[in-house]
């Protein structure tokens, strides 16, 4: 009989997670860290689970290298499966960043893809052999998209969604399913179902970031290359940011969104904020490799909502130098100390290698965090309650006070705000012109007023979701870990903003340590106008080298 009451799901859905992980690749107690330990980067390497040609696989190679690798038999496609599996499964028992173990099937495969090269002398696409991790929304045939919701586990997928077949008819091996916020709607990856996600770097005091939290923990971890999340208010972005890797949102139409599990009824996320789908990866490199494998593959031939053509947009012009914006602030939440010392150190390093940067005015900016705010709340949440009801499942804690059933907005009331949204987006095509008449290339932005938070207190949106509103691709880039120099300055200033008040908290001795940021990511947001990733990936490749760069040695 099919239990009815959401603990005894969260039980069996656990137990089951539990179960697939071979307990050869368990860790032993002897290694297992203890609970106070924060930061468990290094045990993968250390817990004596994986080889030292596992932890070659799993650590010094890229995508484009693995990939080549496997095409010049130097590993098996079984060899770099068992590795990423069982890197997986240490991630997952460190941080809890899966729903998902597919490490049965994912071996499975990886013998049909050996079995392919060994008898054709061929690679069966582009990411042969290459794991690669979904967010829990994606439907794969057999397996829950349950998205940490009592109610929609046990039931599995009935077939795969576009971006999944487009994906294995590259070569790829899909080796688990990753953590999500309850309803999707929080910065926190915790859930009922299957808990909380913990940050690698910290695991007791910072988040890991969400919705794609599981993503950017296991990719951080290195028990994938590159992993598929989603973002319609910072979900690829914060993650990357929380986690020091790299967060790709392409625009919208650019990577096939269909047959995802959102608690929502079908299409409502039309009429609101529209999600869209993209990578997080540990480099640049592999965002180009993940999408040079989508643009083969044609995806508009199996989601209607994909744009024909070329997933890459215009270039950064050749014919002159490039010209990166500088973007300080939003007008609404004023940047904490180490967030405007990192962006600035970012500016000087561009300067020096020769790249001309420009302040950026957007007077508008601060207009786009109540609107998207607005767009967030069209559909009134009401069919995600009615999936809670069903099992008697409460919010989380962090959610209690912030999400409750609303009436959906008329569709006057949606026309109002389209009517809005159209002339943000008409006054922003402004900025990408400086006081000079030239063309802005990309600009950079925090990602958040504030470093990586303690869990449960991301405060505010706006640097992320206003990126969405007006359908503009995004990136992170990490730069560097947040160090005991950067806690000495003090905010100035006044209070811009009721957000601005709970930010200022973040950083005021009397309400918060500041130790707790110590040796957390400090990352930057990189943005191009709408649908020009090839922009935002060269810009991204241009700032990136400039953090990098090694300086100059003076000569006698």
């Amino acid at each position: 009989m099919r239990e009815c009451t959401w603990p005894g799901i969260r039980d069996r859905k656990q137990e089951e997670r539990r179960a697939r992980i071979p307990k050869e690749w368990l860790i032993g107690t002897e290694k297992l860290p203890a609970d106070e330990a924060l930061n468990v980067l290094e045990i993968p390497r250390t817990c004596g689970i994986l080889t030292a040609r596992e932890v070659h696989i799993t650590e010094d190679l890229d995508a484009s290298s693995l990939v080549a690798a496997i095409r010049k038999c130097r590993f098996s496609a079984v060899e770099v499966t068992v590795a990423f599996c069982k890197r997986a499964a240490i991630a997952q028992q460190l941080t809890n960043c899966l729903t998902e173990p597919l490490f049965d099937s994912a071996l499975a495969r990886a013998h049909e893809l050996d079995h392919h090269l060994r008898t054709t002398g061929n690679p069966l696409g582009p990411l042969h052999g290459l794991c690669i991790s979904l967010k829990d929304t994606f439907h794969i045939r057999n397996v829950d998209s349950s998205i940490g919701i009592a109610s929609l586990a046990f039931q599995p997928a009935e077939r795969n969604a576009p971006l999944v077949d487009i994906l294995l008819a590259a070569g790829a091996v899909i080796h688990c399913k990753t953590n999500v916020p309850q309803t999707l709607n929080a910065l926190d990856s915790v859930n009922n179902l299957f808990g909380r996600t913990l940050n690698p770097y910290n695991r007791r005091d910072v988040t890991a970031g969400g919705s794609s939290g599981g993503e950017g923990v296991l990719v951080a971890m290195k028990g994938c290359v590159m992993g598929v999340g989603t973002d319609v208010g910072g979900s690829i972005r914060i993650p990357a940011m929380c986690n020091g890797v790299v967060g790709f949102k392409p625009s919208r139409g650019r990577v096939p969104f269909a047959g995802q599990e959102g608690g929502q009824l079908p299409s409502a996320g039309m009429v609101g904020m529209q999600a869209c789908a993209g990578p997080i990866c540990r480099g640049l490199d592999d965002v180009r490799v993940f999408f040079d494998a989508l643009e083969a593959a044609t995806p508009w031939e199996v989601d209607p909502a994909v744009v024909p053509g070329k997933c890459w947009g215009s270039d950064i012009q050749k014919e002159r130098e490039p010209l990166i914006g500088v973007l300080w602030r939003d007008g609404v939440i004023e940047p904490l100390p180490p967030v405007m010392k990192v962006l600035q150190e970012v500016v000087e390093k561009l300067k020096v290698k020769g790249v001309e940067v420009v302040e950026m005015q957007a007077p508008r900016f601060k207009e786009c965090n109540s609107l998207a705010n607005a767009f967030f709340g069209v559909e009134g949440g009401n069919h995600m309650f009615d999936l809670l009801e069903q099992t008697g499942e409460p919010l989380i804690p962090w959610l209690e006070s912030r999400l409750r059933r609303k009436k959906p907005k008329s569709v006057d009331e949606l026309r109002k705000l389209h009517a809005r949204k159209l002339d943000l987006e008409t006054d922003f095509m402004e900025i990408w012109k400086d006081s000079r008449g030239r063309t802005i290339d990309a600009f950079i932005c925090p990602i958040a007023p504030h470093p990586v938070p303690p869990i449960d207190r991301w405060n505010g949106l706006s640097y992320t979701s206003s990126f969405v509103l007006l359908d503009y691709p995004a990136g992170t880039l990490p730069v560097r870990l947040l160090r005991h120099v950067d806690l000495d300055t003090n905010m100035t200033g006044e209070t811009l903003s009721s957000w601005d008040r709970v930010n200022r908290e973040l950083w005021n001795k009397e309400t918060i340590e500041r130790e707790v940021y110590l040796n957390t990511p400090l990352s930057i947001q990189i943005v191009a106008p709408k649908l020009q990733e090839m922009r935002l990936y060269n810009a991204m490749q241009i700032i990136n080298d400039a953090i990098h760069a090694k300086p100059a040695v003076a000569r006698l």
